[in-house]
């Protein structure tokens, strides 16, 4: 938790802590001009890159963007692109994103040529809120010219389509109220569409998994427990398979337990020989200014050590520095 302090306390500090604050504060055109020093003449000024990306909003780089064309007549996006490499230029070019444009570029990637990355749709369609999936669905058609729900339809088939076209209308009841007796019912519901019959009725759970709020899940997967004697994770896996189980368990892992459904990503893409850069760079761009905190708590407390470890001892150079910063 960061300290807050009182304004009583804000006052005693007096103007010295509100210069050193001011000094801190967002200043475009300084920015702008820091970044194009940046990258001028031989060699590149990596810290300054990382120090103004890692350290401000998503609507503050979006202004910073802005300025640098006006001032410089030029993409910062492309000087980036011309003065950076690997990981360390795909983490900055997606800072300079707004989150939902970043979410409908990864969405068209996983659609693009032959054959289709499901475990992207899966992984940005059941983890965001109404809100989100509106804006994301805004941007793919501002950035692309195209329905991303007509793509979507066009690229999937079967159980799955269904799954994400409900998640895609963005219809999910986000209030705090839980209905006891509408979970029993559903959770009885559940069990008769799967387990309690040859085959699986997914209209059932595409009505439950994609409407319901988050803790009127978390009732009737603990009512499914009360009643079948199984957790519903269980059930999904022994019921389904392929991306349509990949798509049930993640709407149940994350409205279990939002936070703790990203540090489990994040911990898989770092454990063992390997990393996989392209989770780590998704999650925590996307997730910077939403759920990073929850994220980071919830992280030391299911592994024991701090994230920020995790990634320092994982990644290297530029790349590690800017994770590392975006962390803090």
């Amino acid at each position: 938790m960061k300290y807050r302090t009182t304004i009583s306390e804000k006052k005693k500090m007096g103007n010295r802590h509100a210069k050193e604050r001011s000094h801190q504060g967002f200043d475009v055109d300084r920015d702008a001009k820091k970044l194009n020093k940046a990258c001028k003449g031989m060699g590149t000024d990596e810290a300054t890159i990382i120090e103004i990306l890692s350290s401000r909003t998503s609507n503050e780089r979006q202004q910073i963007k802005q300025k640098y064309k006006i001032t410089y007549g030029k993409d910062l996006e492309e000087v980036l692109k011309s003065e950076l490499s690997g990981n360390f230029e795909k983490t900055a070019l997606a800072l300079l994103d707004h989150p939902s444009e970043y979410a409908a570029r990864q969405l068209k990637k996983a659609m693009k040529g032959l054959g289709t990355n499901e475990a992207v749709l899966i992984e940005v369609l059941c983890t965001r809120t109404n809100k989100e999936i509106i804006a994301i669905k805004e941007a793919y058609q501002r950035l692309f010219d195209r329905s991303l729900e007509s793509d979507v339809k066009g690229d999937t088939s079967g159980s799955l389509k269904k799954i994400l076209v409900s998640l895609l209308q963005a219809n999910r009841d986000e209030g705090d109220n839980v209905d006891k007796d509408l979970a029993g019912q559903d959770a009885k519901d559940l069990y008769d569409a799967g387990e309690g019959r040859w085959g699986t009725d997914e209209s059932t759970f595409n009505e439950v998994l994609a409407k319901r709020n988050h803790k009127q899940l978390r009732a009737t997967f603990q009512a499914y427990q009360v009643l079948i004697g199984k957790d519903i994770e269980e059930a999904i896996e022994a019921e389904t398979s392929g991306d349509l189980q990949k798509a049930y368990l993640t709407l149940v892992r994350s409205a279990r337990d939002l936070h703790g459904y990203f540090a489990d990503c994040l911990y898989k893409a770092m454990k063992g020989a390997g990393t996989d850069e392209k989770t780590l760079i998704d999650i925590i761009v996307t997730q910077a200014e939403v759920n990073l905190q929850g994220i980071k708590a919830k992280f030391q407390e299911k592994y024991q050590k701090s994230l920020s470890d995790m990634v320092r001892s994982d990644t290297s150079g530029d790349f590690q520095k800017l994770l590392v910063a975006l962390l803090h």
